[in-house]
């Protein structure tokens, strides 16, 4: 018996197991990621021994990935791949569910076909659909051995997992070979997944807390810290199953109990960014997002505090580029920028941002400029007011043209958002949003499409269009894909398919306007230098910045900046 097996249970956290926390394939490398290292210093902070593993960026994970890609490239015909990697990471998660639950060879291809025509709208031979399983197969195989290594390498007593959607189906495989392997082992799960598509009232989670019953023993909802350690400590009830901040009393950690990320354990080399947070929650409702369902009150830190964490991690990694995770930075941006400015220190940040009356005077674009704004990802969603009303976006079409204009004059990126095909759009709605890209093609940096995607729950407007949704597969397809997936119903207009022609549309019409939607390294080069081209206050490249040749401050040299210092007494402060 392996000295893994011996491990007794911690009872009261007398005797303190180590604990191994991962992310597995496939999610965006793009930062380290905050949930395990957050906890990791939490943790640590209590005495635990905690060791944090990403095989997001692991080679033969990033090899697989791209082979993954690749083969299905060659599955669609140009003129269909439309947005194909947003699309094909739909592909990729049913796939890496069906594969470890497939028991009947035609059975499967014919659900690997099944997915690539919902998603594409293409025929696939026999052949193709054998290439990719391949493909799959060999990525199984190389993470079982992998994942028994680390765990005879580590010795854990307890292994958690942070899952997302695209990554749930290679979680519970390394949670099960946990289990067969160590039984005395206890395993948790958290995540992402747990606001969307496995939703605590959906029928995906009654079906994850059954077909896991045997090797995930606790499911922690919302933020972890407090409840992982109480866990840990024998506090919580070794009957329950799922854990809530209930369990806590309701009471959530604020910024000041929580610590910096501890990102010792990863290559940073790996991430072009670091992460890092100065609010959480948000206050607006859109029809689409869950992020005002799930957030609670909105909340935000003191800027000093954001810029002293950001300072710190700059030190100790190196690191100048960061992303910021708030659902939305527009309340706290100017004060940031500001601190920025009065700190003297030059760090650049991207973050999500709203469309909004001070996004569009370019007098607090250059201040931001100034303080480090290096890029924003704006919700423009539409072009057609009639769609953003139903959206309940409370902006206009008209704001996401000025607004648009005053960041890209400043030289910060200006990543585009749309949702094409939500319930109402018609023909003339989709043409609007077309109109209103080519208006700003020079002031768009990325243009990003996605189709309407419908989730059972958690959605703001969900109660609409809930006796409207239909499952993508067929039922009988369920036993491999254990999970259910969703799409508009006939009623919810237009269909599916139309709102997919639209999407390759869309792609075409930013090709002819030179907009690029860039994946690869390679392609943000291009991106880059297009974007200098086009504007004299350009931010520095995604290449200045991971070449790490030497400091950069040229944003201290943008002239033009004012300051207004943010003020917010309530939500309708915001309620453009």
């Amino acid at each position: 018996m392996s000295k893994l097996e011996n491990r007794k249970s911690p009872g009261n956290g007398v005797v303190k197991e180590k604990i191994l926390l991962a992310i597995l394939p496939y999610w965006d490398p793009m930062i380290p990621p905050l949930g395990i290292t957050g906890l990791k210093e939490f943790l640590q902070r209590h005495g635990y021994e905690v060791k944090t593993v990403d095989l997001i960026v692991k080679n033969e994970c990033l090899e697989f990935y791209n082979n993954y890609f690749d083969c299905l490239k060659r599955c669609v015909p140009a003129e269909k791949q439309g947005n194909f990697n947003n699309i094909g990471h739909d592909v990729l998660q049913s796939h890496l569910m069906a594969h470890w639950n497939q028991k009947d060879e035609a059975a499967y291809i014919k659900l690997v076909k099944a997915m690539i025509h919902n998603s594409y709208y293409v025929e696939v031979e026999d052949s193709q659909a054998r290439e990719l399983n391949k493909i799959m197969a060999d990525f199984y195989v190389m993470l079982k051995a992998y994942w028994l290594e680390l765990l005879e390498e580590e010795k854990p007593g307890v292994v958690g997992v942070t899952a997302y959607k695209c990554t749930i189906a290679a979680s519970l495989f390394v949670l099960k070979l946990t289990k067969e392997k160590y039984p005395l082992v206890r395993t948790l799960m958290g995540g992402g997944t747990f606001n969307e598509t496995h939703a605590p009232d959906s029928p995906n989670f009654e079906i994850l807390l059954e077909t896991s019953k045997d090797y995930l023993d606790k499911i922690i909802l919302g933020q972890g810290e407090a409840l992982f350690l109480k866990y840990l400590r024998g506090e919580l009830p070794e009957s329950q199953r799922v854990y809530t901040k209930k369990d806590n009393d309701g009471k959530i950690l604020e910024f000041n109990e929580l610590g910096v990320p501890d990102f010792s354990d990863l290559d940073l080399n790996k991430y072009p960014y670091l992460g890092a947070t100065a609010s959480a929650g948000c206050i607006h409702h859109c029809s689409f997002c869950v992020a005002k369902k799930l957030s609670g009150k909105y909340r935000s830190k003191d800027s000093r505090q954001t810029v002293e964490e950001m300072t710190g991690l700059y030190k100790k990694y190196g690191h100048q580029l960061f992303f910021m995770t708030d659902s939305l930075l527009n309340p706290v941006v100017t004060d940031l920028a500001g601190e920025f400015i009065k700190s003297g220190v030059s760090l650049y940040y991207d973050a999500y941002f709203r469309v909004d009356e001070a996004s569009a005077d370019i007098k607090n674009t250059l201040l931001w400029r100034q303080g480090g704004l290096y890029r924003v990802r704006l919700g423009a969603e539409s072009g057609s007011q009639r769609i953003l009303d139903k959206m309940n976006k409370k902006i206009t079409a008209a704001q996401t043209k000025a607004a648009v204009s005053a960041l890209g004059y400043a030289g910060i990126k200006t990543t585009t958002y749309w949702v094409i095909g939500h319930p109402g759009e018609t023909e003339e709605d989709f043409q609007m949003t077309l109109d209103l890209i080519e208006d700003l093609k020079d002031d768009i940096f990325q243009a990003e499409c996605n189709y309407f995607l419908v989730h059972y729950s958690r959605q703001a407007s969900a109660e609409n269009w809930q006796k409207d949704i239909q499952l993508l597969y067929p039922q009988e397809m369920s036993d491999m894909l254990v999970f259910q997936y969703y799409t508009p119903g006939a009623a919810l207009e237009p269909s599916r398919e139309e709102a997919f022609r639209r999407v390759h549309r869309f792609e075409e019409h930013c090709r002819k306007l030179g907009i690029p939607n860039p994946y690869s390294y390679n392609e943000h080069v291009e991106a880059d230098k297009r974007w200098r081209r086009l504007h004299k206050n350009a931010v520095p490249s995604l290449l200045d910045f991971m070449s790490k040749k030497g400091y950069i401050s040229e944003n201290f040299d943008i002239e033009g900046a004012g300051f207004a210092k943010n003020t917010r007494t309530d939500d309708s402060d915001f309620n453009f």
